[in-house]
């Protein structure tokens, strides 16, 4: 056999065995549906990359983030740590966001977006298969290595017009076997795209609603931008 030709064909074999290994879409939603009632909350080191496609610009933060869920309702909070700190902490319909440089702090009402913001926030994150699967097109791209983890890499178009006009797709990369993504992407229209790594992640630690709430030193400066 040729050089040239065994090499192709074992590119081929490569590339089938890659494909088998992938879970499927329905092994990954059922995963999703198994864990989500036991769902309390977590905690993780997140490296998020925000890409800007008509400056060719890619900068990228650090920090940390825990989100915790009582019955129905959901809290979160991101907190950057470099370049440029901030806290952003989420609960209700109330968005809050921390500047420590300034000793500034913005509130923001999302009002009727709540529910939307509740789907990104809990992209893989306690939300069931079968929620995932009413809200998006689900599709297996294959299998990818993050941080040395094979993950199944899922593709998510959005059903609903709403969240067409702030997504084109998700992309989520779940370890084989899980439920929780440890990466995300999710890429706008623009062709713009944030990339968020989750590393040290903690399942439903003990997280109590004070833990969610920003830490905010006196004399504090309260703006509302919407007003």
């Amino acid at each position: 056999m040729r050089k040239s030709t065994w090499i192709l064909c074992l590119s081929l074999l490569l590339a089938a065995a890659s494909a088998s290994a992938a879970s499927t879409a329905a092994q990954v939603l059922a995963q999703m549906d198994k864990e989500a009632p036991s769902f309390k909350g977590l905690t993780a080191s997140i490296s998020r990359v925000k890409y800007t496609a008509i400056l060719d610009d890619r900068s990228e933060e650090l920090g940390t983030m825990a989100v915790r869920r009582d019955g129905k309702n959901l809290t979160s909070k991101i907190e950057i740590i470099k370049p440029n700190p901030r806290t952003v902490a989420f609960a209700g319909s109330k968005v809050e966001v921390f500047y420590p440089k300034i000793n500034t702090v913005q509130e923001f009402d999302v009002g009727k977006n709540k529910g939307l913001i509740d789907q990104f926030l809990l992209l893989g994150f306690g939300g069931s298969g079968k929620d995932l699967a009413k809200a998006y097109t689900v599709t297996v791209k294959g299998t990818a290595t993050v941080n040395g983890v094979t993950t199944t890499h899922l593709l998510l178009t959005p059903k609903a017009a709403k969240a067409k006009e702030m997504l084109k797709s998700v992309e989520l990369w779940v370890p084989d076997g899980k439920a929780q993504p440890i990466r995300q992407k999710f890429n706008e229209a623009s062709d713009d795209y944030m990339e968020v790594t989750y590393t040290d992640i903690k399942p439903n630690p003990a997280l109590s609603a004070a833990d969610l709430q920003l830490k905010l030193p006196t004399g504090v400066k309260r703006e509302y931008p919407q007003r």
